[in-house]
């Protein structure tokens, strides 16, 4: 991997997060390291939800591959409020 792909997948992972964190109405509690990380972990979710299903996972940079990182990123913000509320 070079250096560009990286600094791609981080910018991937960014938007994934944030568009996740607009839809969950979370986006003015969190910052670009959060959508960072949320994006990239969302990413991972995602494709393997979708790998569940039977469908492709993440395919590239593509419009397909956004929307399912930003669905995994939602799992994820899904998952922590329900920790949160536990706790």
């Amino acid at each position: 991997m070079t250096l560009l792909n990286i600094l791609l997948w981080i910018l991937f992972g960014a938007v994934a997060g944030w568009l996740a964190s607009v839809i969950m109405a979370r986006d003015a509690r969190m910052g670009l390291l959060s959508n960072i990380v949320v994006g990239v972990i969302g990413a991972l979710i995602g494709g393997f939800v979708m790998n569940a299903f039977g469908t492709a996972g993440i395919t590239g940079f593509n419009i397909y591959s956004l929307l399912v990182a930003t669905l995994g990123a939602i799992i994820l913000l899904v998952l922590l409020r329900l920790f949160r509320r536990a706790s």
